[in-house]
């Protein structure tokens, strides 16, 4: 396992942008697939976004080119970048690894939309 540490999460208004990051202590960082997910009180987790090792990436199809994933391999940081934000995204947003045994998790960050 490797230890994941989420910041940046917050309140905002309908329409507006948050930037979540992620910090991993990895030494192999460079080559674990990352992601980003996300969970509602009572209802299932949910994938927004995945970056492997050669920057492909994948998104929920609720994302509908809201959001864009990314990461800094020197840094080993993975970040989210969120626009247009919707009352439905309010959630909390997990950092995630499943390149590791067991797969790692950080503790979350809230992001909640709401005017």
């Amino acid at each position: 396992q490797v230890q994941l540490v989420e910041s940046g999460g917050g309140l905002v208004q309908p329409g507006g942008s948050l930037s979540l990051s992620c910090a991993a202590s990895a030494d192999n960082f460079e080559i674990l697939p990352m992601n980003w997910y996300r969970q509602v009180p009572g209802k299932h987790q949910e994938l927004v976004a995945t970056i492997f090792f050669n920057n492909g990436t994948l998104y929920g199809s609720f994302v509908r080119d809201r959001f864009t994933i990314s990461r800094d391999n020197t840094k080993r940081t993975v970040s989210l970048q969120m626009n247009s934000l919707e009352p439905e995204d309010t959630a909390v947003y997990y950092c995630n690894t499943m390149g590791t045994v067991p797969p790692s998790w950080g503790q979350g960050v809230q992001v909640t939309v709401s005017s």
